[in-house]
């Protein structure tokens, strides 16, 4: 099927006061869905991922990571401390359908730019915010950040068991997952504006997304007072093989530990350990005698038998082999495009595939302000000196 030159969001335009993570993640999606993202940025230094490495040139201010988070959108640099800047965002959103920001609760409203006035100038307006813990309660004002998110929300605490160490998710969970929740967010809105002609404010955190994501595990918690951790299943582990790793996942048949004894080829554990309380009992000693046998062969051998005995698992791989993986290609995961200053680059592409849609690269990450003269040149506004490309 061919390709529709028509993406779902052509026509939409997206006012993108975020930066770093949750809210560029959440931007790039509705500009990969055809939206029209105008990306208002600081003049000096722009989105603060622009700067992670501590860069100062024109490359650094686009490296990787920003290039990551920000395809398919323009970049606005404005000082916001300028009362006539601010007069271009309020001209903007007279014509937008979306405004998002994930400042602490409360800058946008000292910019002058809470969702009371705007609404005021277009009643249509979706006001999209992402903050850590929401725009009210004890932590409203404190920093929100994915890491601290993963420690109050009870995520960091929960281990396969107490003998692991607390340690930081070493991929941003948190940012994701709230960006995701704004897409959604957002679309949903759009469809409410649709049907009844007004817009509305919408509030996303970190904080709830993460508690959100374990919503089996509280649910059980409020119901029965006990805990619920997958990751201490008996028969569910990462062990080490004499060439990698591999993680098996005990379950989902009516005896799975016969069936792991017989793979290993280990006399039947199942008859000493016949259930779950019994098997749950005695982890320490079967999880050792898994490990033990698993290194004595290579990852492959051990995926090869385990799944011809219809056991759940897969081998632990490294980012840079998953990049290279044939599914990862199968899903056209990596997209390539050319970039101004940095050359030919790669990047991971929309993670959601469409028959009849395309949602790839139509504009580059943009250099900081690069889109100043022609944002401005739609409004009808004459560019003032402050507002012109740095």
């Amino acid at each position: 099927m061919s390709k529709s030159d028509v993406l779902p969001l052509e026509g939409i335009r997206v006012i993108d006061f975020t930066q770093v993570m949750m809210g560029p993640s959440a931007t790039q999606m509705l500009g990969d869905f055809g939206a029209d993202v105008i990306k208002v940025e600081n003049p000096r230094g722009g989105d603060l991922s622009r700067t992670s490495f501590g860069a100062t040139d024109e490359v650094g201010l686009n490296n990787p990571i920003f290039c990551s988070l920000n395809r398919n959108k323009r970049s606005l640099a404005l000082d916001l401390r300028d009362d006539a800047n601010k007069e271009i965002i309020y001209e903007l959103v007279r014509d937008a359908d979306v405004v998002i920001s994930n400042f602490r609760a409360g800058v946008m409203d000292r910019l002058g730019f809470g969702y009371d006035r705007l609404s005021e100038i277009n009643p249509k307006i979706v006001y999209a915010s992402g903050s850590g813990y929401g725009p009210e309660g004890p932590y409203a004002h404190k920093g929100g950040q994915d890491v601290l998110a993963q420690a109050m929300s009870g995520v960091m605490m929960r281990r396969a068991d107490a003998s692991v160490p607390m340690s930081i998710y070493p991929t941003t969970l948190c940012d994701y997952t709230a960006g995701m929740h704004l897409v959604q967010a957002v679309l949903a809105a759009l469809i409410g504006v649709t049907r009844t002609g007004k817009g509305q404010r919408i509030e996303v955190s970190l904080y709830n997304s993460m508690i959100a994501m374990q919503m089996q595990e509280a649910t059980c918690h409020l119901n029965t007072g006990k805990e619920i951790n997958w990751a201490e299943m008996p028969l569910t582990g990462v062990f080490e093989t004499s060439d990698g790793a591999i993680v098996l996942v005990g379950a989902f048949k009516a005896n799975p530990l016969q069936d792991i004894c017989a793979v290993l080829e280990i006399e039947d554990l199942s008859a000493d350990y016949p259930d779950l309380d019994a098997q749950r009992a005695n982890k320490p000693y079967l999880q050792e005698r898994f490990a033990a046998e698993f290194a004595k062969n290579k990852t492959g051998h051990w995926i090869e038998r385990l799944e011809k005995a219809d056991l759940l698992c897969a081998p632990v791989k490294e980012l840079a082999e998953v990049l290279e993986d044939e599914q990862t290609h199968v899903n056209e995961m990596i997209v390539e495009f050319e970039h101004p200053l940095n050359g030919s680059m790669q990047a991971i592409a929309c993670p959601i595939h469409f028959s009849s849609l395309d949602c790839g690269v139509r504009r580059v990450p943009p250099r900081l302000g690069e889109h100043n003269d022609e944002i401005l040149e739609e409004l009808g506004i004459a560019i003032p000196a402050k507002a012109a490309n740095p």
